[in-house]
């Protein structure tokens, strides 16, 4: 890899989106941010951690309704009254990511980095997905669940997913136009996903030359 590149990755829950993520991240020596983003948006705001926490694990029915407040990339201030809500806890994780963007070649998971760097140059977009059933075994070797459960687990996360990314987007969270690789996990397997990327990231590079 010879230019920075910011690699963001999309996934349906029990693909291995992130390990791919991770993987890819070592293969090309780049830092991977996750939940780590949380910790620099609090240092950043002086927020507590917990609401961070609270607002990135909450999935609990309702969280977002049928409206949408789509991200403009303005912070609100700490002497507004909504410095603490979800929204403004959302702007700081983007400025974050933001800020990591500008400065490294990097690979993010979630956060809808997809959209928070829409504009910027040198932004691979990835969604990874498998069929549910796939998601299902996965989830079910992994925490030893039930069929039944995993397939709670997944459609619950998933939705919660896909909620808060037409929340902030205005856009669904599947729609492989928002994308500029949508890969099968399933099909490619893990080490597949990471040749596809890297496949991806070289005939980039070959077209700017």
């Amino acid at each position: 890899m010879k230019n920075k590149v910011v690699i963001t990755i999309a996934r349906d829950y029990g693909s291995g989106g992130k390990t791919v993520g991770q993987m890819l991240a070592k293969e090309l020596n780049i830092p991977f941010y996750d939940r780590e983003i949380l910790y620099m948006a609090s240092d950043d705001s002086g927020i507590n951690l917990g609401l961070f926490q609270k607002h990135d694990e909450e999935i609990s029915k309702g969280l977002f309704d049928s409206s949408t407040h789509k991200y403009s990339g303005s912070l609100i201030p700490p002497e507004d009254s909504k410095f603490t809500s979800k929204e403004n806890l959302f702007n700081y994780q983007a400025k974050i990511i933001k800020d990591l963007a500008e400065k490294e070649s990097c690979i993010i998971v979630g956060r809808c980095a997809d959209f928070i760097l829409k504009d910027y140059d040198n932004v691979i977009k990835v969604f990874i997905w498998a069929p549910h059933d796939v998601c299902v075994k996965t989830v079910m070797d992994m925490f030893g669940m039930s069929e039944k459960d995993a397939d709670k687990k997944i459609r619950k996360i998933n939705k919660h997913r896909s909620e808060h990314y037409h929340y902030y987007t205005c856009r669904e969270w599947d729609n492989a136009r928002n994308y500029d690789l949508c890969l099968n996990s399933a099909e490619l397997g893990f080490n597949g996903c990471v040749e596809a990327i890297k496949a991806y990231i070289n005939v980039l590079e070959n077209v700017e030359k």
